[in-house]
């Protein structure tokens, strides 16, 4: 159940961060292209007409004379007024346009012929670091493409201004979608990686952490590869009966002891089985079945299994689950050392 919580707490956030930045920041950024290529596909006479409404309620700009209009409506500079100061206006109609600060410069110098105070250029196009740096020494304002669009938004055409603003929001829709899917698949990525992970951890676990830690594994010699000796009862040599589990504590060789102490037999069990060639863990399912995983055959590695539950009283009739080998085609098998 948590695997799919935090699946869907991950594609929430995913999708949500997403969302937020196609709608704030992308759709912005595709609405102001195709807004400036709107503006340059316009006639210099319907884009002249929309920067001088832009430059009376904006800025409060307002022709000389009442015949200005006609007389400079071929011209990219023309001249406005406020508070009974000269501003000179300058159009740069096209998104080919580069300024730099030699550029900005001369309209400056053209300022100071037609005693204007400040200016202002407009252009689709671009103006460089130094052209800005340069214009602000000038007292000329730069409205390029970066913020032309914005800034002459309410004065286009409904119907051009509509045009723009529907396609953008239409791309910024279809891009959230395609983020909600992948955001979808990731978090199922991530949960399966969760479970698969877990379950790893849970099936390498030979013995439950925290439990006693005395074992009678500890101590014996490695079992030999001949298997009469491997099969012999601990108690039968000198050398077994040094153990921990024949000598510290007889309560070892009792048929039915309590719980704690079958769990350490278990643990026991489980330890040796692990350092035995040709097996790769023994895990303890039940209190009477034990799943062996192993990398030898079965005749090979069953007496050195038998060695270690005979050792046990309480273990000796355990049901053992031969699980196959891996990339060998075989079946589970079921076996006992001993029946009841």
């Amino acid at each position: 159940m948590f695997s799919w919580i935090l699946a869907l707490v991950l594609a929430l956030l995913i999708w949500s961060l997403a969302a937020a930045w196609l709608w704030l920041v992308k759709r912005r950024e595709t609405e102001m292209k195709h807004g400036l290529a709107a503006l340059a596909g316009m006639r210099w006479r319907e884009f002249s007409q929309i920067v001088r409404s832009a430059m009376a309620e904006r800025r409060g700009l307002v022709a000389l004379n009442a015949s200005d209009d006609s007389e400079r409506g071929t011209s990219s500079d023309f001249l406005l007024q406020r508070d009974g100061e000269r501003w000179l206006v300058s159009c740069k109609h096209g998104r080919a346009y580069r300024f730099d600060a030699s550029a900005v410069h001369e309209l400056g110098a053209a300022m100071r012929l037609t005693g204007a105070v400040g200016g202002l250029l407009l252009t689709e196009g671009q103006v460089d670091r130094e052209g800005v740096t340069e214009a602000g020494r000038q007292s000329i304002e730069v409205i390029d493409g970066r913020d032309l669009w914005q800034f002459l938004k309410p004065y286009v055409p409904d119907e051009v201004r509509e045009t723009v603003t529907g396609f953008a929001r239409r791309e910024a829709v279809r891009h959230t979608g395609i983020a909600g899917l992948a955001a979808v698949t990731l978090g199922l990525l991530v949960s399966m990686g969760y479970l698969t992970l877990r379950d790893e951890g849970a099936s390498g676990a030979a013995t439950p952490r925290g439990a006693p830690a005395a074992s009678a594994r500890e101590g014996r010699p490695e079992p030999t590869g001949n298997g009469a000796e491997a099969a012999a009862p601990a108690a039968a040599t000198p050398a077994a009966a040094a153990t921990p589990v024949a000598s510290a504590n007889p309560g070892d060789l009792v048929a039915d002891p309590d719980p704690q102490t079958l769990l350490r037999y278990q643990q026991s069990v489980s330890k040796a089985l692990a350092r035995t060639p040709g097996v790769v863990s023994g895990i303890w399912q039940t209190r009477s079945t034990l799943a062996v995983e192993r990398s030898g055959e079965d005749a090979a590695i069953w007496p050195l299994i038998c060695a270690e539950l005979e050792r046990f009283p309480a273990l000796r009739t355990t049901r053992v689950q031969l699980n196959p080998r891996p990339g060998v085609d075989e079946p589970v098998r079921w076996r006992q050392c001993r029946t009841f």
